[in-house]
């Protein structure tokens, strides 16, 4: 079974985009059957090129990715979500979507902030510094995810684990 996750942001052009391919990328990498997605309450309809560019400077694939919205979700089409993690920055005051879903569906939920990289300041250089340690620190939290017994853990045994994910 495929366990299906959903990491949001506001704009699906930066932080959720950079999870989205992490997780797909580590997954792939250690055999695990985990499928991330990425979406925004408000999509920018474009991916940050310097997401992109710390992606593809990792050795990672980033055809196929796009900014799109969470609609894409909630139609009875969409594959059962299992987790959904937001990766707004909530300590800058940042709003962080609050996704419904569908009708029944109740994956877990937690939230892992992350600042924004492209309000780094220092100009392009200091961007992509900050696009890069944001990949970093999130391909580490999505090893410390793929890492968890997913296939044994209960709902809520899985959202506490999550939770001391984005406490470290």
């Amino acid at each position: 079974m495929t366990i299906n996750a959903l990491i949001l942001c506001t704009h699906n052009s930066a932080r959720s985009v950079l999870a989205e391919a992490m997780l797909n990328h580590w997954a792939q990498q250690l055999g695990k059957n985990v499928r991330a997605h990425s979406a925004g309450s408000a999509p920018s309809g474009r991916i940050n090129p310097f997401a992109l560019e710390v992606l593809a400077e990792a050795g990672i694939d980033t055809q196929g990715y796009r900014s799109k919205s969470w609609d894409d979700f909630a139609v009875d089409s969409a594959p059962t979500l299992d987790i959904v993690i937001t990766v707004c920055d909530s300590a800058a005051a940042e709003t962080c979507p609050v996704f419904v879903g569908r009708a029944g569906e109740q994956p877990v939920r937690v939230h892992w902030g992350y600042p924004d990289p492209s309000h780094a300041e220092g100009g392009e250089p200091g961007k992509r510094r900050a696009f890069e340690l944001t990949r970093q620190a999130i391909g580490y939290r999505m090893l410390q995810l793929l890492a968890l017994p997913l296939a044994t853990l209960d709902r809520m045994a899985l959202q506490s684990a999550l939770q001391a994910v984005g406490r470290s």
